[in-house]
């Protein structure tokens, strides 16, 4: 990824190779007018969530702003060519936007998105009506190191959160799988001993008991430090709530799929984006730093003058440089070494997840 001064640009640009990467159909028919492509439409209605605008507003918005000459349109779409979009495209075409499968921590938690824009005063005072709200259920696994959502499921209504527990870690390479109290069950922590070959970091209820063979497993491989990694995940309906938006202004469930999970999406571009570019401007600040590419799938990192701290965060942080920048691209390997060696230091190889 290049680095540019904008923002909204890096955003595009990052959009388009997600869509891109995902193979979602260029148009849903051949005989398609061809005015517009489904990575068109997507990457506006990104745009859209991000800046927490209705269709009309969007499209007088893109008047103004120099998306229209990055996504190569060949002309300003109607409002309603979003709207017929976003309920045309199947929400089993968007979940091959999250097709990073490998982490290392995995946070498992669940949220819900409001339905009605109304105010509580209106509802309550003026109408009388419940207090409560009617909301659609969201769940997610999460990475807790970079942050970014790697798989969803989402719910009409109130359902509990074991339920959705194994379709999101299905399929997923993770070492270390992090879950509250709700998640305490027997059979949670045998599919992920057996099937995903990690350690369950769920916290055990007064009332659960540690007998057999899988509970006693699980308990002792608890460790509250690591399980405090869990919070990361209320981090990330924290910021998209507050970025982005809690209440879902489509009516029907379809669009209302849509209009979420092109929420999350953005908020995962929105998080390679920025973490890029924090990692490239820690880069600049170290001393004398210079890589190599070569065409062998190794890179390798000299860093001159470096202490032991500086050497390590080098290391990570060129590893969430690869994961972020190629996270479909098959697994690297990173050699990170010193050109003089102090007493004590020695190389090290990190296999990228």
């Amino acid at each position: 990824m290049k680095i540019y001064a904008s923002k909204y640009i890096n955003f595009t640009k990052t959009a388009l190779k997600l869509v891109r990467a995902s193979r979602i159909p260029k148009y849903f028919s051949k005989y398609s007018n061809k005015i517009f492509s489904n990575i068109q439409h997507l990457v506006l209605l990104f745009f859209k969530q991000r800046e927490r605008k209705d269709y009309r507003s969007f499209v007088e918005w893109l008047k103004f702003s120099k998306l229209p000459g990055l996504l190569r349109l060949k002309r300003i779409p109607h409002f309603t060519t979003l709207q017929k979009f976003a309920k045309k495209i199947k929400p089993s075409l968007l979940k091959k936007l999250f097709r990073i499968n490998k982490a290392i921590k995995a946070a498992v938690d669940s949220t819900g998105f409001e339905l009605d824009s109304k105010s509580y005063y209106y509802r309550t005072i003026w109408h009388q009506q419940s207090k409560n709200r009617s909301f659609m259920k969201l769940s997610v696994s999460a990475d807790a190191d970079t942050q970014l959502v790697l798989r969803y499921k989402l719910r009409r209504k109130i359902r509990h959160d074991s339920l959705d527990f194994k379709p999101l870690l299905k399929g997923l390479n993770v070492s270390v799988v992090l879950a509250d109290k709700g998640y305490d069950s027997r059979d949670l922590r045998k599919f992920v001993l057996r099937e995903l070959e990690a350690q369950p970091q769920i916290p055990f209820r007064s009332i659960s008991g540690r007998d057999g063979y899988y509970q006693s497993i699980a308990a002792q491989v608890f460790d509250e430090k690591v399980y405090h990694q869990r919070s990361k995940v209320e981090t990330i309906f924290s910021v998209i709530k507050r970025k982005y938006g809690s209440v879902l202004r489509s009516r029907s469930f379809l669009v209302q799929e849509v209009e979420l999970v092109c929420r999350l999406a953005a908020y995962n571009i929105d998080r390679m984006v920025n973490l890029f570019l924090f990692l490239i401007k820690g880069f600049y600040r170290a001393r004398k730093i210079s890589m190599i590419w070569q065409n062998t799938p190794y890179v390798w990192l000299f860093y001159y003058k470096g202490s032991n701290f500086r050497l390590r965060s080098c290391q990570m942080e060129f590893l969430l440089i690869l994961r972020l920048s190629f996270p479909l691209l098959r697994p690297h390997t990173l050699h990170c070494r010193t050109t003089a060696p102090k007493p004590g230091c020695r190389q090290q190889a990190f296999q990228i997840p």
